[in-house]
């Protein structure tokens, strides 16, 4: 559960982020918000051109992390941390919100399914995961937060397992399952427990994050009913982080295969295992392999320093989830995008945070890096498709993109590089923080090869735009690309966020001399996932043109050098999908 994440990205003064965090006041609606002072500019925000058009988000109020996700008698289920009251996180609130779907495009948003009402979960219902059982029964294991901060581990069942769309729960009678008992553990850093998974002595499996004195770890236990848990000796993985790995998540692959692994049963040989983890305000995650014999995850490579760590996604995404989609045998996650706006506008719009595209997620052929695209299933919303071939892109050059909803697309380019002998020497050190190299080097800044890419949401004089670019670099023996997601011209309202995003990759332009982008703009919302999904950004923005002008420009540019050629440029308006609509729930 992302805890430690909301006060930092918001980068506000102590006193908004004890408004931020508050547990004392009511607002009237049930719940433990305090009111919210009103921001002279929510006449912007407060417009429903900000409200995404087919991200997965609740009619109104705060949402955070997905959890319990699963596919059961052929429909999807997404719960979520959900606060009921208000669109504000708040202590005590928050409960797990349920929606369900046949094509994870359409959702119908159904009754919450654990609110705080127990001893073990009074402050809260927080994250955790679902978990199918021998049979075909769907259980919950999610962490609870009593009166003193003691953050502990609850099992849920399906009242009606007949019931496709899990409609109704039952909290276990021997609840809380697993207690805080470890030495040196700090109670209230204890949350998030993983799927289970089948261990090396046909046990059931499962890994909490956990913060001790002097490491953080996802613990390990072992259960043979799922109902009684026994902590194992030792944990899956543990490294000397200052900063609590949350919402731990363990899943095995199989190199360059983008078929998913069942973790419910034996996993083939040749597989790999991803260990994945909520930390600062990224998710990371380590390649390795899971030893049966030490029953521990052991990493291909052990890099002491976690910010050389790979990520999920180098945005605004957090806490992510996935599971196995057993109708498709793939693997799918998306994770929590949070508002990149102040507390205020928030509450004048009513919500706040979304859910990102699914993906379906595999490892690479070369064994070493997750690679995600959206799943195909997003594709039934393009309508109205336009195409350019053969365009050539000198330095200084933008082609307009027309023809398509900007506000509301599917982008898909990919960029030929004439010349490889123009890329700059890399430097091993921007590794450590791609996103001040991102600053430094933005579009505007010409290079050897690149920056070329995409600026979308711009207005008229280009006050306002978002740009989303590459830049090629030559290192000893390969070819590094940086990508960047730049909002820091996105908007000219003061309020929002607007940092410079960026991760690196590699490329063997040897062989081949293409880069992909695929982005998908929706409203206020903005993934982009470049070569072929090596590295993924999400982004939130809130340009005044979306709300004042509603229409918005997009170019294809390159700011380079080399001249670089687009032999292929697609792009769709994407139609609005029924995402927990309130009135004439039709969408399944």
């Amino acid at each position: 559960w992302a805890f430690v994440l909301l006060p930092a990205l918001f980068f506000l003064s102590s006193s908004v982020t004890n408004l931020f965090f508050s547990n004392s006041s009511s607002n009237g609606s049930g719940g433990r918000c305090s009111l919210c002072p009103q921001s002279p500019e929510v006449p912007y925000i407060v417009s429903t051109t900000y409200r995404t058009a087919y991200h997965f988000q609740p009619p109104r109020n705060w949402i955070n992390d997905p959890c319990g996700l699963m596919y059961y008698k052929g429909i999807y289920h997404n719960f979520y941390q959900y606060n009921p009251h208000c669109a504000l996180w708040c202590w005590g609130d928050i409960a797990w919100g349920h929606s369900v779907s046949t094509d994870l495009v359409n959702w119908i948003q159904l009754e919450p399914v654990i609110e705080p009402d127990n001893p073990s979960d009074i402050d809260g219902c927080w994250t955790g995961s679902a978990t199918i059982l021998s049979g075909g029964q769907p259980v919950i294991l999610y962490t609870g937060v009593s009166r003193d901060n003691c953050q502990v581990q609850n099992l849920l069942f399906p009242k009606n397992p007949s019931d496709p769309y899990l409609r109704e729960w039952t909290k276990a009678g021997n609840n809380p399952v697993i207690q805080p008992v470890v030495p040196g553990l700090n109670r209230s850093c204890f949350r998030d427990p993983t799927t289970g998974w089948i261990g090396p002595d046909g046990l059931w499996r499962i890994a909490v994050g956990a913060q001790l004195y002097s490491y953080n770890a996802a613990l390990l236990y072992k259960s043979e009913d799922f109902l009684s848990w026994t902590r194992v000796d030792h944990p899956l993985y543990s490294h000397n982080l200052s900063n609590m790995w949350e919402c731990p998540d363990f899943f095995a692959v199989l190199p360059g295969n983008n078929s998913g692994l069942d973790m419910s049963v034996s996993i083939p040989r040749g597989a790999k295992h991803a260990l994945k983890m909520s930390v600062g305000y990224f998710d990371k995650y380590l390649i390795g392999v899971y030893d049966l014999k030490r029953d521990a995850f052991v990493p291909d490579t052990i890099v002491d320093d976690c910010r050389l760590w790979l990520r999920i996604d180098y945005g605004d995404f957090y806490a992510s989830k996935s599971f196995f989609d057993s109708k498709k045998g793939r693997r799918i996650i998306w994770g929590w995008s949070q508002e990149a706006d102040c507390r205020s506008d928030d509450v004048a719009k009513g919500w706040a945070g979304i859910h990102t595209i699914p993906r379906t997620i595999w490892l690479d052929s070369d064994g070493k890096q997750l690679l995600q695209w959206p799943v195909d299933e997003i594709e039934s919303l393009r309508t109205n498709e336009i195409n350019h071939q053969g365009l050539e892109l000198n330095k200084g050059d933008m082609f307009e993109i027309n023809g398509v909803d900007t506000f509301q697309a599917d982008v898909e380019i990919y960029f030929e590089l004439t010349s490889i002998n123009a890329a700059e020497p890399f430097d091993p050190s921007w590794l450590l923080d791609p996103e001040k190299h991102c600053c430094e080097a933005g579009a505007s800044v010409h290079g050897g090869i690149g920056p070329f890419g995409l600026v979308i949401l711009a207005s008229n004089n280009m006050d306002e735009h978002t740009v989303v670019h590459f830049r090629v670099y030559k290192s000893q023996q390969k070819y590094m690309i940086l990508m960047c997601s730049d909002l820091r011209r996105s908007s000219i309202r003061p309020s929002p966020y607007t940092p410079a995003y960026g991760g690196f990759f590699e490329l063997d332009l040897a062989k081949e001399r293409k880069i992909s982008l695929r982005t998908l703009i929706d409203r206020s919302a903005v993934e982009s996932f470049g070569g072929g999904g090596r590295v993924c950004i999400t982004s939130r923005v809130y340009p005044a043109v979306l709300a004042d002008v509603g229409r918005a420009h997009m170019y294809a540019f390159n700011n380079g050098s080399a001249t670089v050629r687009v032999p292929q440029l697609s792009a769709w308006t994407m139609r609005n999908a029924h995402v927990n609509v309130e009135n004439g729930r039709s969408a399944i």
